[in-house]
């Protein structure tokens, strides 16, 4: 049996944290292979190690001193050994961080050793050996990263380890220049390696306990979610939920292991399972609400729209020659709408305009902004009838005007539109009539 811990920023940010997390990981002897991220805040008026890693190196890269920023970097790191009462330096470390930060190593290096020095330290702490990802997670020279050849690596370098500390966030090209995820891409790295080492479960530890039904800083003391499906978790990633990078999914999902996210400060917390199926029955009809505000809905109308081959394939053509993703594409017998980001359309929206009355000839096109759309998702919904009708009557009890609603097929989802200033309003309305009346 063995578990992948993964330790997020605000877990590992100081020698306290880091003491938590020792204990963790040895209550478990299952608990074998551990990801660190680097050192997150330890106040809200403190910075992530990470950015200061990025100032730093933005002083080095524009030839100014930066002896000073590198200095306060290592102080965090020393007050964390010296709390821990270790013996370790990281001198020769620093030193190596110095030159290459000189000589231009480029970002994605810089930003890396908040983790790699993490790394270092938490292998010495628990003792378990060093392994750097630069060695085993690839790649291309595109910057894109290369799963079947990282696996295959990871594999390799990780065959006989017991117990093994690798660094989240990045990987290297074949060349040895070191690449990063995108933030919280640690998460990733997680899910990497648990792939590699086949692990039983992967728990992700962080500073809340797990999934809650939805946003706390809109619905107070929402409900936790217990087990949450790798297909709800994307819908609900997407739309705005952001305990888990969405793209740390993947690896896990394709060996069908576990996902238990964790609160370090709470460990006794079980926290949310997330799962690629279950017969565990949600308390509520619905596992999550999740959105997200500022979106344009392009309204296109036509006679007869639905018995012209292609229309809709012509419509689209003018916002991907444009470079812009549309979100959802609600469609009726004379009309369809593009829904799109608004800060990526704003600055496009005449070109687009003009190409798609000379693509698809509309008789009109009628654009509404400030927009936000609500994905209430759920696999309960499919077997509990009237989900829809029970989103549109909260919504009008709260005197909510629906601008737009879209069921998936797989009738996971329901997506709902309304207006930027009815986003928290209308969350709380639908968080009400499934959560609240049911407790």
């Amino acid at each position: 049996m063995i578990k992948v811990v993964k330790f997020g920023g605000s877990s590992l940010a100081s020698a306290s944290q880091f003491s938590k997390v020792g204990k963790i990981i040895n209550a478990d002897p299952e608990r074998k292979f551990v990801v660190p991220s680097a050192p997150g805040k330890r106040n809200d008026k403190d910075t992530k190690v990470t950015d200061m890693l990025y100032a730093c190196y933005a002083l080095a890269k524009e030839e100014k001193s930066f002896s000073s920023a590198l200095k306060k970097i290592k102080e965090r790191y020393e007050s964390i050994i010296n709390g821990l009462h270790m013996k370790l330096s990281l001198d020769e470390e620093f030193k190596t961080i110095e030159k290459n930060f000189a000589e231009k190593a480029g970002e994605d290096y810089a930003a890396s050793r908040g983790e790699y020095l993490n790394g270092i330290i938490m292998a010495n702490y628990l003792g378990y050996e060093f392994v750097d990802p630069a060695d085993a997670i690839r790649f291309d020279e595109d910057g894109s990263f290369m799963p079947e050849e990282t696996d295959k690596l990871l594999k390799k370098r990780l065959k006989g380890v017991e117990r093994a500390v690798v660094p989240g966030f990045y990987g290297a090209k074949a060349d040895g220049t070191i690449k990063t995820f995108s933030r919280g891409g640690s998460d990733i790295t997680g899910s990497i390696v648990s792939r590699a080492v086949h692990a039983t479960s992967y728990e992700n530890w962080t500073d809340v306990s797990g999934f809650l039904i939805a946003d706390p800083r809109i619905i107070d003391n929402p409900e936790p979610i217990k087990i949450i499906t790798y297909r709800e978790l994307r819908e609900l990633s997407y739309m705005g939920a952001s305990v888990l990078h969405e793209d740390a999914v993947f690896p896990v999902r394709q060996a069908g292991i576990p996902i238990n996210i964790r609160n370090t400060n709470a460990p006794e917390d079980e926290g949310t399972w997330i799962v690629e199926s279950t017969c565990h029955h949600s308390a509520y009809t619905i596992t999550g609400i999740a959105g997200k505000k500022g979106f344009v809905a392009v309204n296109v109308e036509k006679d007869m729209m639905n018995s012209e081959v292609g229309f809709g394939r012509k419509v689209l053509t003018a916002f991907e020659e444009n470079g812009i993703n549309f979100e959802h594409m609600p469609s009726g017998i004379d009309t369809m709408t593009v829904f799109v980001h608004e800060p990526e359309f704003e600055q496009k929206e005449q070109k687009v305009i003009s190409a798609i009355h000379r693509l698809a000839h509309p008789d009109t096109i009628d654009l509404e902004a400030d927009l936000a759309l609500i994905a209430v998702v759920g696999r309960g919904m499919k077997s509990n009838r009237g989900t829809a009708g029970r989103i549109f009557s909260a919504l009008a009890h709260a005197n909510i005007n629906v601008k737009m609603i879209d069921q998936g097929s797989s009738e996971l989802n329901i997506i709902i539109g309304v207006s930027n200033e009815d986003f928290d309003d209308a969350i709380k309305a639908i968080y009400d009539i499934f959560v609240t009346t049911q407790l």
